[in-house]
């Protein structure tokens, strides 16, 4: 069977400044905007929580690892298939970085080598999932134009 890899990295440019990107990243309405249906931020620092819904039954909670406005932003959250009480995590970090034309954005997500076998339908479905969400995201900004 050949090994999952480790790493999800895309890269975004958006014709958004960096201040608007991170607002999206990181508030309820951002995050409620494009990656999720609804989202709450119980506190934006290192330590912090926030919760991500996807409709009624499914929730994610990010907790909050690097807080550098407007620059970085990251989190872990759990991966999908393990119980919520496993402490394996996957670790996302978001780099924000100024263009002439607005902000280029790197979404990195890595922990997957971690999972066991059984799970590496896990990565594809992240694969998946910023494929689709991170377009939704230029959407979301460019809506709120």
């Amino acid at each position: 069977m050949v090994p999952v890899p480790d790493r999800i990295e895309r890269v975004l440019d958006l014709h958004h400044p960096p201040e608007k990107v991170w607002a999206a990243l990181t508030t309820p309405e951002g995050l409620g905007g494009w990656f999720g249906s609804s989202a709450e931020v119980d506190d934006l620092r290192p330590g912090g929580q926030a919760r991500v819904r996807w409709g009624q039954d499914e929730e994610n909670i990010l907790c909050i690892q690097v807080v550098e406005p407007p620059r970085r932003f990251a989190y872990t959250w759990a991966i999908e298939g393990l119980p919520p009480s496993d402490p394996r995590r996957t670790h996302v970090e978001f780099t924000l970085e100024p263009t002439p034309a607005g902000t280029r954005l790197t979404v990195v997500e890595t922990g997957f080598a971690q999972l066991p076998d059984d799970l590496t339908a896990a990565y594809e479905g992240n694969v998946t999932g910023w494929r689709t969400k991170l377009p939704e995201l230029a959407e979301y900004l460019d809506a709120a134009a």
